[in-house]
């Protein structure tokens, strides 16, 4: 499931892509092109702009809630969305690629000594270079997660 988020949901946006999914973030007020977007690349539309939720071309989803526990709850009850946990943090929350293993010791300049020294582990986004590991992000996901009951 692919999906393209309108401006004012960058919070959920980046939840999104940690979860696993191909999200990307529209940030321009052109509701013509984020039309031609989602059709183009067989995108769900989250908004909460209600002008673009009565759209009919492509699936629309007006998210009600402010709150991003409530938001993904919304899109898990609504789409019925099965969160794996070995997709989660295959994406990277810049750039919304596909994350690429890396080894080790190509990495070493790159994270802090701390990181290298206790982790083996490491990913690559190869549009923008950065380096990701299992940090203490992926517990406080897990909190979230528990918390609104995936």
């Amino acid at each position: 499931m692919k999906f393209i988020l309108t401006k004012e949901l960058g919070k959920l946006c980046k939840w999104l892509r940690i979860l696993g999914f191909d999200s990307v973030y529209f940030k321009e007020n052109n509701k013509g092109l984020l039309l031609l977007e989602a059709l183009r690349q067989s995108r769900i539309i989250l908004t909460r702009n209600h002008n673009i939720s009565k759209e009919r071309s492509v699936k629309v989803i007006n998210i009600k809630s402010q709150n991003l526990k409530e938001q993904l709850t919304q899109l898990i009850q609504e789409l019925n969305l099965n969160l794996d946990k070995e997709k989660m943090f295959s994406r990277c929350v810049i750039c919304n690629l596909e994350l690429e293993y890396i080894e080790k010791e190509k990495i070493k300049e790159k994270v802090p000594e701390y990181v290298f020294s206790t982790q083996n582990d490491f990913y690559i986004c190869r549009g923008c270079n950065r380096i990701y590991w299992q940090g203490t992000h992926w517990g406080n996901v897990s909190k979230i997660l528990e918390e609104i009951g995936r």
